[in-house]
């Protein structure tokens, strides 16, 4: 089983800039929502193991997780990053389509195989990366429980794999949790989805970014 925690609050997600694989630090409303859900899952079974994306924003977030949950290890893996956005990547996201058409379409484009120029994934790349590596991290630890700290378009695409048939699943908040089931026949269970029951007193809720229907 495996809990997945969206990444928190950076510097440039709440300037609406368009982050992607950008390494950028936590705010302070970042740490204090890393805080709480270390808080959460705390209270819940001891995972074995904490995996993060290696960007800054996720990967202080799983250390805050780790020191709330009784020191538990944290291993950075850079398969865990999220979507990387190509020439929009710094933008501000009501600027992309002005600042540069072509990378702004390709990001739109129903073409799931359109790659974003400057470097940029398509949705099945992304999707691809994403599930090898659930599937990956699941067959080294199985019968564990481990958390995953990852991003917004990155855990969309494991709902995606999950529920192939399902509906949209709408934004990916920061610290949501989301729980997987994966079991030895590779059917994938969805136990819980963008819960952020521990936010919801603490004032920091609406903060959540949550991205768009292409990426974190």
């Amino acid at each position: 089983m495996d809990d997945f925690s969206s990444d928190d609050e950076s510097i440039n997600n709440n300037s609406s800039k368009v982050q992607g694989q950008l390494d950028v630090e936590l705010n302070e409303t970042g740490r204090q929502q890393a805080a709480e859900v270390g808080d959460r899952l705390s209270r819940e079974p001891k995972p074995s193991v904490i995996y993060t994306s290696d960007l800054q924003r996720a990967s202080e977030t799983a250390q805050i997780i780790a020191s709330k949950c009784g020191r538990v290890e944290v291993v950075k893996d850079a398969d865990l990053r999220e979507r990387h956005l190509g020439d929009l990547q710094g933008l501000v996201y009501h600027e992309m389509a002005k600042a540069n058409p072509k990378a702004y379409k390709a990001f739109m484009s129903k073409n799931e195989e359109m790659e974003i120029p400057g470097g940029g994934e398509s949705i099945v790349q992304l999707f691809v990366r994403s599930t090898s590596a659930l599937d990956r991290i699941a067959m080294k630890h199985i019968g564990e429980r481990v958390i995953i700290v990852t991003h917004g378009g990155f855990i969309r695409q494991l709902y995606n794999r999950a529920c192939p048939n399902g509906g949209p699943c709408g934004k990916v908040l920061n610290t949501s949790v989301s729980v997987f089931h994966l079991d030895a026949d590779d059917k994938w269970i969805i136990k819980m989805w963008g819960d952020v029951s521990h936010l919801s007193q603490s004032g920091f809720l609406q903060s959540g970014f949550g991205g768009d229907k292409n990426s974190g």
